[in-house]
């Protein structure tokens, strides 16, 4: 069997967009290049990550799979299909280093793919085509594919649920299939992150636009409609109905706690009457969609003519995603708990209803301009600072003493970089920069970068620091913790209850040192410690932004208030 390499290196093909085979072929490269690169080259980093990873490790070392656990203790935060797909690629491969990074980086790459059958269907595979490479250009969405949060996967389920509903909402007779598909994978987004049901939002535009301006033939079949909520129950049923059992067989009050935490409290609550996080409405407008949302966001002003002409054409395929992203948007801006993460799920509908108008607003010469002075000063001022770190820079020379590193020859390439990019699309179409310098800047961000932050990231020289003080057999105990230390620890690793306050904690780990001989404490200055003389501390080092110390037993006080009986010890030991 012959291989034709002209054939998959034609730059007409490139060019033009229009061969499906093709497409698929150099999307699928394209995405794993830029989503994969790095993996197994860092570790798991603060703030969500080394939970999750701890969680799906002790998944896979004691075979409690359906309670998330995190050094013993029940993790009531988010229900478990996020950890359980770490904890699979964990068992499978041996190696958390990858498995971490696995399924956010799979979940983006469908994403992608579905955007990209989305645009093929509905205009052409050379609109699927750039609405595919755009979405992968946009940087919260590539970011959060390289990151191990929860919010990748549940865009992919999203994504999946919005691909269903449009297959659906935009055939002529309707296709029921993909809405009962769409339905169930929104009670999964459910069950991965509460907010799962975000999908369904897009039928409120639907029933405006099919009042407003019917079509000859409307999707029948009203109590199919009602079926899809099955569905969606279904769906959520698989964990919730297992768990809701398991918790009454167990007559453990602290399983009756996950499950009423987990229902009410990281549910409604944490809508409605939040306790941290704390943003203003507008936030995602101006902090987040105008960064994270580059190129995107530059475009606006030149797509807000091309969608109305799409309403006033009554366009469903720009209506329905359209008014989805402004209800999504509507709905996170409402509570009062905002993180950038949250608006992730609406950028892939984004990327598809701009795609089909990209040729026209990358030949405004404003944008053009927009975008390259945009990478023209990130070349300046990264080359700037990157010699002025090489030549040792006072004021910089102290930031790099302060934090242990020294960047300056990833700054300065990065700026180099962004100053290639200008130089050679100065004369062409200057849009060109940005699709040279971003795929560039997250190469390096994720294997020079990587190698970088990966010791700042990571407790290990606090850890060997402890190391050098105290028996290999000791145990150590933690108040005020940091799950990447359970992750870390070659220890055997008690804490005291992540949410615990401190002073109780301090009464606990008090407790806990002087029943047996062979225990320490690690916490940090400025704890709150009462019963501990922190003058008599190890200093072991620094890291996440805090100073850390171990207690020995003679730094321990002759004598303790006791703590009270709701406040555990809870136990990891890896070995």
């Amino acid at each position: 069997m012959s291989v034709n390499i002209a054939y998959w290196f034609d730059l007409n093909r490139f060019k033009s967009g229009n061969d499906h085979q093709f497409n698929l072929v150099w999307l699928f490269i394209f995405a794993v290049t830029l989503i994969f690169i790095g993996l197994g080259l860092r570790e798991p980093w603060p703030a969500d990550e080394p939970r999750f990873a701890q969680i799906a490790k002790e998944m896979v070392e004691t075979g409690q799979w359906f309670f998330p656990m995190r050094g013993g203790e029940l993790y009531p935060d988010k229900p478990p299909v996020f950890m359980w797909s770490i904890a699979f690629f964990y068992w499978l491969l041996g190696s958390m280093k990858i498995a971490f990074l696995l399924p956010s980086g799979i979940c983006s790459i469908i994403t992608t793919f579905l955007i990209y059958d989305l645009g093929r269907r509905f205009w052409s595979p050379q609109v699927g085509w750039r609405a595919a490479i755009l979405l992968l250009l946009t940087i919260q969405f590539t970011l959060q594919a390289k990151t191990a949060q929860i919010d990748a996967m549940l865009c992919c389920w999203t994504t999946i649920g919005c691909y269903g509903l449009l297959r659906h909402l935009l055939s002529d007779k309707g296709n029921w299939s993909w809405y009962f598909i769409a339905c169930f994978f929104m009670g999964i987004g459910v069950i991965t992150k509460g907010v799962g049901f975000l999908p369904i939002l897009m039928l409120i535009p639907y029933v405006f636009v099919r009042k407003l301006q019917p079509k000859d033939q409307e999707i029948q079949g009203s109590w199919r409609w009602l079926v899809g909520i099955v569905f969606l129950l279904v769906a959520i049923m698989l964990w919730f109905i297992p768990m809701l059992v398991l918790v009454e067989y167990s007559n453990n009050p602290l399983f009756e706690q996950y499950r009423d935490n987990i229902l009410f409290k990281q549910t409604i609550t944490r809508y409605a009457n939040p306790w941290h996080h704390f943003k203003p409405f507008w936030y995602y407008f101006v902090s987040v969609i105008p960064v994270f949302w580059l190129p995107i966001c530059l475009m606006l002003p030149w797509l807000f003519k091309h969608w109305k002409q799409a309403i006033c054409m009554a366009d469903r395929r720009i209506i329905l995603p359209l008014i989805w992203i402004m209800l999504v948007l509507i709905f996170f801006s409402i509570s009062p708990a905002k993180r950038g993460v949250y608006v992730l799920p609406a950028l892939p509908m984004l990327a598809l209803i701009t795609a089909p108008y990209l040729e026209q607003v990358l030949s405004k010469k404003g944008l053009n301009w927009l975008i390259w002075s945009i990478i023209a000063v990130i070349g300046v001022v990264f080359v700037t600072v990157g010699l002025a770190g090489l030549f040792d820079f006072g004021a910089l020379v102290e930031l790099a003493t302060k934090f242990h590193v020294q960047p300056w020859g990833l700054i300065l390439t990065v700026g180099v970089l962004a100053s290639f990019a200008t130089l050679i699309s100065f004369k062409k179409a200057k849009f060109i920069s940005w699709i040279i310098f971003i795929p560039g800047l997250w190469i390096l961000y994720s294997t020079w970068g990587y190698a970088l932050r990966d010791p700042l990231k990571t407790p290990k020289s606090v850890l060997a620091n402890v190391a050098q003080k105290i028996p290999a057999d000791a145990e150590l105990g933690i108040v005020g913790l940091r799950e990447q230390f359970i992750l870390f620890s070659p220890f055997k690793t008690t804490h005291f209850g992540y949410h615990t306050p401190e002073n109780f904690q301090s009464m606990k780990a008090w407790q806990w040192q002087a029943n047996r001989k062979n225990r320490y404490i690690l916490s940090y200055k400025k704890a709150d410690l009462s019963c501990f003389n922190p003058n008599l501390a190890i200093e072991v080092g620094r890291a996440h932004r805090r100073d850390w110390l171990l207690f020995t037993e003679e730094s321990r006080l002759p004598s303790c208030s006791q703590a009270p009986e709701d406040v555990y010890a809870f136990s990891y030991d890896k070995k």
